[in-house]
């Protein structure tokens, strides 16, 4: 049998579709950058070096996790060749993962395992790409708002996809919450009161308006699909955090993130 040291990385999870599912809430492109520490995995894909998405996989998600390096390690992988091995026995299967890595240069190993049927995938890696710093502190939020998942679903099966933009605006004064698009069909609002059921955290420093390309923003519908709230956070650039908190199958919570730059209207005529 083989010790746990002989691996970088060697970790353990009940259910394989914990990790599928968050991936998916990120598959926009093909490579994805990845960030391995003692404190978990993250997982980073990029657009047009205004959007970047980003699943948090904390350690105690696995069932066992051991991670034996003091730095964190970073390889560039194909992420729709990780997922399509996570579901290699269909997405409704119960099926185990251990989960192996060697350092730098070498592969990310798989091995999956369902009613003693075992298959063992080999995903070759590659040098990281930098990754954007979005430079998103904490202290430099302005405005917050954290609300269901629910609400947010309907309106964005509603937003009018003939629109470039769309218009995130925020202030203490009514309309506290309003996500605005403008298409051939006019323009289309909805207003969201901070005294809403829907919404459960309001906290607002100062009104702020800002305009997002509808098209960077459309891949995050795939994290809001599975999630139960939405924390919609802004900075004082306008720099916009969409944090959905995801309920695994084993009530246990993970996060995925997507951040995205303003547009600048100095650039309209």
């Amino acid at each position: 049998m083989e010790s746990q040291d002989e691996h970088v990385l060697n970790a353990f999870m009940i259910n394989a579709r914990t990790l599928s599912n968050v991936l998916k809430a990120i598959q926009f492109r093909d490579t994805a950058t990845c960030f391995i520490s003692s404190t978990g995995l993250r997982v980073t894909v990029e657009q047009a070096k205004c959007v970047q998405a980003n699943c948090f996989v904390k350690s105690d998600l696995f069932q066992a996790y051991n991670y034996n390096e003091d730095s964190t390690l970073i390889f560039n992988i194909d992420l729709n060749v990780l997922i399509e091995c996570l579901c290699i026995f269909g997405n409704e299967a119960n099926t185990s993962l251990r989960l192996y890595y060697d350092g730098y240069g070498t592969p990310l190993q798989l091995v999956l395992e369902e009613n003693e049927v075992v298959t063992e995938c080999s995903i070759q890696t590659s040098e990281a790409d930098e990754t954007l710093d979005f430079d998103f502190v904490s202290a430099n939020v302005c405005n917050k708002v954290i609300i269901k998942s629910e609400c947010m679903r309907e309106t964005f099966n509603e937003l009018d996809l003939s629109s470039e933009f769309i218009e995130i605006y925020m202030s203490e004064g009514e309309p506290n919450f309003r996500l605005s698009t403008h298409g051939y069909t006019g323009t289309t609002q909805f207003d969201y009161p901070k005294k809403s059921d829907m919404v459960e955290v309001f906290e607002c420093k100062t009104t702020q308006k800002n305009k997002y390309k509808l098209a960077l923003l459309k891949p995050s519908a795939k994290a809001l699909s599975p999630s139960s709230k939405i924390a919609l956070r802004m900075d004082t650039r306008g720099f916009l955090s969409l944090q959905f908190m995801i309920v695994t199958e084993d009530k246990q919570l993970c996060f995925v993130e997507y951040l995205c730059v303003p547009e600048d209207d100095s650039k309209e005529d």
